[in-house]
Parts: C-alpha cells; sequence; structure tokens
C-alpha cells in the first residue's frame, strides 16, 4: 500500500522495517483489513525536539482506493489521536506533502490546522 503515497516497496523490505517499528513503544501502526486484505494503515510516532519538546506525530496514513470516502480514514485518525491521549499529548501533528491536495481537506474537516508550508531537502550519502 506504500506504493499509493509513491513509495514502492515489497514485502521483503517492508518485514524488517515493520519488526523494528513494532517493537518500538514509541511507534504504533493500527491496521483495518477485510476478508479481501488490508484497506489501510496509519503510523503514529512520538517525536522529541530540542526546540519544540515532544509530541505525537502521524508518520503515514494510506487508505486503498477502493475504501477511500468510507469513514475509514477518519476512524484511523481517530484511533492515532487516541493513543496519542493515552501517552498525555495534548496535541497530533501530521506533514502532509503538497502535491496530496486531496488530502488537505481531509485533515482540516477533522480539525487538523495548518501551521505552515515547508521545503524538504535530502542529499545522497
Amino acid at each position: 500500500m506504500s506504493t499509493e503515497l509513491g513509495y514502492p516497496v515489497d514485502a521483503d523490505a517492508m518485514a524488517p522495517r515493520l519488526r523494528i517499528v513494532l517493537d518500538d513503544p514509541n511507534r504504533h501502526v493500527i491496521v483495518a483489513s477485510a476478508e479481501n486484505g488490508l484497506l489501510g494503515w496509519i503510523g503514529v510516532e512520538r517525536r522529541l525536539s530540542l526546540e519544540g519538546g515532544e509530541q505525537a506525530e502521524i508518520v503515514g496514513l494510506v487508505v486503498d482506493s477502493r475504501a477511500r470516502r468510507t469513514g475509514l480514514g477518519a476512524a484511523l485518525t481517530g484511533a492515532a489521536e487516541d493513543w496519542a491521549r493515552e501517552l498525555g499529548y495534548d496535541r497530533l501533528v501530521v506533514r502532509s506533502n503538497a502535491v496530496r491536495v486531496e488530502s488537505h481537506p481531509f485533515y482540516e474537516k477533522h480539525g487538523y490546522v495548518r501551521k505552515k508550508t515547508q521545503h524538504v531537502y535530502s542529499k545522497p550519502l
């Protein structure tokens, strides 16, 4: 399903990543499935920065195209919010790529407020 986010990955590459995430109490993954397979997932993490302190952040949300506009994204987001509240956080942050214009109204509809626009730079090492 990560391919729908623009990050193609096969099961062999995903398995060790998933094991690390599942074994880390600072990370949480919630999945939604049906008899015909995976419908969506959300990843949320505890984050610490020197300047901003601790916060919870959604690091991935994907809903299969067949299950969009069914309330599944809202349910997954709500479950991530519950996890963050249980840990004592008073806010949940999500970063959404500027090109994912269909996701911006989704977050705003569910109470998220746009705080800034930023550029992300990457350098091969």
